[in-house]
């Protein structure tokens, strides 16, 4: 493994009273340091208290598991309301209210994916504490509001900015917004439909690999050309974020091709990583558990970490900021962390109508009534809207195409009872043990999930986590005939998932990967067959197994870590390669780089500006069009890198009658045109490149645009030069501008047992507020690969604290 230096912040570093004191005097000394604050709170049942530390985590004392997750309600909303607020009207189709007219068509398409039925079968799928846990968050967040709204806080500045206020919740609100989860393969289904349209379904490998092995076929009633992008215009409003750039901007005419293309690169470079490592593999003889999820950024973060204290519990560890309970971390027992484990659990049907009423559709011997669900959507400025909300027996009506006599819907597990999505994180934060890890496990079921764990017994394990369609007549890759041929057979039991306890190797990772053991039975059990490149987990799994004694330094590194297999590959398939002696010497210079790099994608790495630019820009593109018919080019687009480099690594027919002729004339032409476009970027001068000069995170506040210049630069963060890619452990995925756009905004590195030993980091900060000191501070030290203490004794947290809030019950 490469040395890479870790900076570690500790309290210690930042505080001056409490270093060298004893406990008791630094507890005293700490006390008169910070700022503390007296508030009475509506709804509190008992006087509680929240420690903030130097890096805005707050640390909640409480009386009773209630006031615990009131207060967590209480306080998100005190640091995040602008955000959770909007991800409620977004969710529940209500921006339409707030911010007038253009938003009336996101409000619908919203609208669709809202879960509606039985709330009692929702709340009892979650586990017993479910409902009360949501009640109590929300009553929090109520009482915050409410304080904003009779004017006892001030109203954040987003909202006088927008001219809005907070709306108050209700439990349900929590659980029924489906939209905000990571969703699965519809958009693939609809492009490898196109592709199967244009060139036939086999052309399609180079745009996603298949793992397991499987060969595809169009369904049998299926004609792909039916197909069209136009179809996800509600799924990609109903699942995207809120934009704030004007009628101009919602007025455009959605982009079906530009959709599909970008959702395809944001399923290939959206993950996360975590890792177990038994006590047997460590320096200090306890576990290690690391987690890093990724996702989409922004400002404020998606993560929130929080610090739950009451009789019988304390939790601490990060979630959504507008779920109860945490997700990711720790209960002082068993430790927990996540990644996306690549369930299927999406289906695109097409249905003939009824020639005689469009209002019906085909299914058996027979037709069935699409069923509407007449809602309004008021209006800022306007009058109420009333819509239609189709849906049939399989779930909401994408698209009907009356002149065409076909209509579109989606079948999703998101829809189904306990999905809402990370909620079932309710149920396992407070296991105790291995056996009641599991029985949570079994009530999780969105996003699905590879959950790793390890306690302080020294156990470490693994399990997925999901609700699992049984398809036993087709594979879920390409749209079905929704007559009926193609149902799920009810859903799989968790018992049908593989697992590990305990694993002989003594440790544990996953990255997104096909991690189905060999051997799994995927003929019967059709999991999925789209997972995410496994470059990732390759090189943490390289990490991992030379390990002998493994520090939480090694595993704050290794979330670090720069080194891509992918570029590694690449540099090995070129090893050999050889230019003719006319070649630009710019090109053979840059040839020279690549040939002599590590892969490792650095922040100053002038190879890897070449090779990321060359293997993501230009090699794939042209491999496409020397092995793709020309009917479909535009549609696979670069194609997957990874299956990209295993045609050429085994160059076939696909390419010609001469493979290997026509691989090394792929390698040279996407070469040349690869420095051309380093050199447009960076200049003539080799000395220049520099891979952080193009590679950065900017956190753009999404109404940044519609704020003054004085006021805009106090919303957003950065540019921040960094190293790393989509295929390296420090995910760091970006756009056609290079711009970071995905990756680790949280990280997390758990000692087990001795817990005040964790580190963390959160970007671009804990706050939600562009007034706090905490809303962009600890975007740098991410950037940089530095860590700050997750402190969990409340002699650790007293150390640390920076501001304290005494709570004592209001009216």
């Amino acid at each position: 493994m490469r040395f890479v230096t870790i900076r570690i912040l500790s309290a210690a570093a930042l505080t001056v009273a409490a270093a060298t004191a004893g406990s008791s005097n630094a507890r005293a000394e700490m006390s008169s340091a910070i700022r503390t604050t007296h508030l009475a709170v509506d709804g509190l049942e008992a006087p509680a208290e929240i420690l903030v530390d130097l890096w805005g985590i707050a640390h909640i004392y409480a009386g009773s598991p209630r006031d615990a997750l009131f207060l967590q309600g209480y306080n998100a909303a005190r640091d995040r309301l602008w955000q959770i607020d909007l991800w409620r009207k977004r969710g529940l189709g209500l921006l339409a209210r707030d911010f007038g007219p253009d938003y009336v068509a996101q409000d619908r398409a919203a609208r669709l994916f809202l879960y509606r039925g039985d709330m009692e079968a929702e709340w009892r799928a979650y586990g017993p504490d479910a409902k009360g846990y949501t009640e109590a968050f929300v009553a929090g967040v109520n009482a915050y509001v409410g304080e904003v709204r009779d004017g006892r806080r001030d109203l954040p500045m987003e909202f006088r900015l927008a001219g809005t206020e907070p709306d108050l919740w209700q439990p349900e609100d929590v659980v029924r917004i489906r939209s905000h989860g990571l969703t699965r393969n519809l958009t693939s289904e609809v492009k490898r439909a196109q592709v199967a349209c244009a060139a036939g379904v086999e052309a399609d490998l180079l745009r996603s690999r298949l793992t397991p092995e499987w060969t595809t076929s169009v369904p049998d009633g299926l004609d792909p050309c039916v197909v069209t992008p136009d179809i996800l215009e509600d799924y990609a409003l109903g699942t995207d974020t809120v934009e704030f750039e004007g009628p101009e901007k919602k007025a455009q005419r959605f982009d079906g091709e530009r959709y599909l293309a970008e959702a395809g690169d944001r399923v290939e470079t959206i993950g996360s990583n975590n890792w177990v490592i038994a006590g047997s593999r460590t320096a200090t003889g306890r576990p290690i558990l690391a987690n890093d999820p990724h996702r989409s950024h922004g400002i404020p973060s998606l993560r929130y970490i929080v610090h739950l204290n009451a009789p019988g519990m304390s939790i601490i560890g990060a979630g959504e900021p507008a779920l109860p309970g945490i997700s990711i971390g720790h209960n002082g027992t068993i430790a927990f962390g996540l990644t996306i484990f690549a369930v299927d659990q999406e289906d695109l049907y097409v249905y003939e109508l009824d020639p005689a009423d469009p209002g019906r559709y085909r299914y058996g011997d027979g037709y069935e009534d699409i069923t509407t669900v007449e809602e309004t959507i008021e209006v800022k400025g306007g009058s109420p809207v009333r819509v239609e909300l189709p849906f049939t027996r399989h779930g909401p009506v994408l698209k009907i195409d009356e002149e065409a006599g076909r209509a579109f819907a989606m079948r999703t597990v998101w829809l189904e009872p306990g999905t809402s999505a990370y909620f079932g994180s309710s149920d396992y934060m407070t296991a105790r043990d291995w056996d009641g890890f599991l029985g949570a496990m079994d009530r999780f079921f969105t996003p699905s999930e590879n959950q790793v764990f390890a306690d302080t017994s020294g156990n470490i394990g693994w399990v997925p986590a999901a609700k699992t369609p049984r398809r036993t007549t087709y594979d879920g890759l390409l749209p079905v005939p929704g007559d009926g041929r193609y149902e799920w057979d009810g859903f799989m039991a968790r018992s049908d998932l593989p697992s590990a306890y305990n694993p002989e190797k003594g440790w544990f990772a996953t990255a997104n990967q096909m991690n189905l053991p060999e051997g799994y039975p995927i003929d019967e059990k059709r999991v999925g067959f789209e997972w995410s490149d496994p470059s990732r987990y390759d090189r943490i799994a390289e990490v991992l197994a030379a390990g002998e004694k493994v520090t939480l330094a090694d595993s704050m590194a290794l979330q670090i870590d720069d080194v891509s297999p992918l570029d590694r590959r690449l540099v090995s398939l070129v090893q050999a390669m050889r230019l003719p002696d006319d070649a630009a010497p710019e090109v053979k210079a840059a040839l020279a780089l690549v040939q002599d790099w590590d892969g490792a994608v650095s922040v100053d790495s002038q190879a890897a500006v070449v090779g990321e630019i060359w293997l993501n820009r230009h090699l794939g593109k042209a491999t496409v069009a020397h092995a793709v018919p020309e009917a479909a080019r535009g549609i696979v687009g670069n194609g997957s890198a990874g299956a990209v480099l295993d045609l050429l690594e085994n160059p076939d027919a696909r390419l010609g009658s001469d493979p290997a002729a026509a691989r090394d004339a792929i390698l040279a032409e996407s070469l040349a045109s690869a420095v051309a476009q380093v050199t447009e970027l960076l200049g003539d001068d080799p000395q220049d490149w520099r891979w952080g000069k193009l590679h950065q995170a900017v956190f753009e506040h999404a109404l940044a645009p519609l704020a003054d210049e004085r006021t805009r630069p106090l919303m957003n963060a950065g540019p921040l030069a960094m190293g790393g890619s989509s295929s390296t452990p420090r995910a760091a995925s970006y756009n056609t501008d290079f711009e970071i756009t995905s990756g680790a905004s949280f990280r997390m590195v758990l000692d087990v047992g001795n817990w005040d030993a964790s580190r963390t980091i959160n970007t671009p900060g804990q706050s939600g507020d562009p007034g706090s000191p905490h809303y962009r501070d600890l975007a740098p030290l991410w950037a940089e690969g530095a860590y700050v203490p997750l402190s969990y004794s409340r002699e650790a947290v007293e150390r640390a604290a920076a501001q304290r809030l005494w709570l004592e019950p209001g009216k």
